[in-house]
């Protein structure tokens, strides 16, 4: 949902509500208990929070980005819509602080990846503080339920609490730049139709849902001039390190697709808050990422790639899936053939997803308890794709966070898939030999 969709007036003593946007649609259309679709975001301090402080804090927050406070309205069996209904204030309190014990911050990991917060009340988000005894400072994990919102929108609303916090406004950061216009690549990739490559299956463990690993690791360097960005270079890596895990597991040939997300939203206040983000794919040959290729031709075919997609115009999910919510019968009935058709295109589905938030752009300072140290934020790895890739940066450093579903992969996958991974992040600098 984003800020700009128009709620509806009702009569006084009513909650104002607001239908489903296509992004929020499809992805409760697509809902799964064994892989709830949750966003991650854990934020690292070197201090301590105050309890009562912090809860202020959050519900000032919450009040100056009032679309955070919505619920999912009761609807009949006939209704045409999902809305959102738009709540005066939480209906409970997001801020929870954990027991000081002992794997407290991976009990809290765990819970952020398996139990989505609840559509039925408002706000879907939950935020627990967690302390270890001998950890310095402490730990905010951040459970976002992702058909409500994304992870750039809640960071907003993290930024706001911290400001409040701390007693200061911080200088508010503008939209990223675009180009407004690029010419089209020489070489777009495959061809449209070309059913993409999956990523080939570990051993995955026997519990359902997602497994993740956290990373922190050098932001790789540019020459001065370079025509590409850090996001190209994580997209090759990326692209690089399934082509790699596939051809360890004898499913080479088939060409890449990397889901990557454009956010054009301006990053102050004013931010829409909701899913705000367009999808756009990336393809790659398989020629194009085959054992010995060029790292510098591989850049700059794929800035070419990304600056292009970037540029041009497009819904947030496709043409398509705004005709599969077009409200002319019972939602039930566009959900079930949602999730069919979802079935039928597993195997046109993109490769896999990368997510690179960038710099974040806000202080996170909260006063005496510190600026935040490090941060993650981890995509749902939901099946077909079963793996995503997230990154952002904080301090000069980059933290990603590796995710995948565990019916396709495993520990010890997740594992090797980040050493694949953090060699051929380091292939891209401009530093590697």
């Amino acid at each position: 949902m984003t800020a700009t969709h128009p709620a509806r007036p009702f009569a006084a003593g009513r909650l104002p509500r607001v239908p489903f946007p296509v992004v929020d649609e499809v992805d409760r259309h697509c809902a799964q208990d064994a892989e709830p679709s949750t966003i991650h975001i854990e934020i690292h301090l070197p201090g301590r929070l105050e309890e009562d402080r912090l809860r202020a804090a959050f519900a000032a927050s919450l009040a100056l980005h009032p679309r955070v406070l919505m619920r999912e309205r009761p609807r009949g069996p006939f209704a045409r819509r999902y809305e959102w209904e738009l709540t005066d204030g939480p209906d409970r309190d997001p801020v929870g602080f954990a027991p000081a014990a002992p794997g407290a911050l991976d009990r809290a990991r765990a819970a952020s990846l398996d139990t989505a917060p609840p559509l039925a009340l408002s706000p879907p988000l939950r935020i627990t503080v967690v302390e270890e005894p001998g950890r310095e400072g402490c730990v905010l994990v951040v459970a976002v339920h992702h058909t409500a919102l994304d992870g750039p929108a809640c960071l907003r609303v993290v930024a706001t609490a911290a400001e409040i916090y701390g007693g200061r406004s911080a200088d508010q950061p503008s939209a990223p730049a675009r180009p407004q216009a690029a010419p089209p690549p020489a070489h777009a990739g495959p061809a449209p139709l070309a059913r993409p490559a999956r990523v080939a299956a570990g051993t995955p463990g026997k519990a359902p849902g997602n497994g993740q690993l956290l990373a922190e690791l050098p932001v790789p360097r540019r020459e001065s001039g370079a025509p590409y960005t850090v996001n190209d270079q994580l997209m090759v890596a990326t692209a690089l390190t399934v082509a790699d895990w596939n051809r360890l597991h004898g499913s080479a040939g088939r060409p890449l697709r990397i889901t990557m997300p454009v956010d054009d939203r301006t990053r102050g206040p004013q931010m829409p808050i909701g899913n705000g983000t367009r999808l756009v794919e990336v393809g790659f040959d398989a020629a194009e990422v085959a054992s010995g290729t060029d790292i510098a031709a591989l850049l700059r075919l794929t800035a070419e790639r990304t600056r292009a997609l970037k540029a041009q115009p497009r819904p947030q999910l496709g043409r398509s899936a705004s005709l599969l919510t077009t409200p002319l019968v019972p939602v039930a009935a566009r959900a079930a053939f949602t999730r069919g058709l979802r079935v039928l295109a597993g195997p046109w589905t993109s490769t896999t997803l990368l997510s690179n938030i960038g710099r974040i752009p806000y202080p996170l300072d909260f006063g005496d308890a510190g600026r935040s140290a490090a941060l993650w934020i981890s995509a749902p790895a939901r099946m077909p794709r079963g793996l995503t890739f997230t990154t952002a940066s904080t301090g000069g450093r980059l933290h990603l966070a590796l995710r995948w579903s565990r019916t396709l992969l495993g520990d010890e996958d997740g594992e090797a898939l980040l050493g694949l991974f953090t060699r051929h992040l380091a292939a891209t600098s401009s530093e590697a030999p």
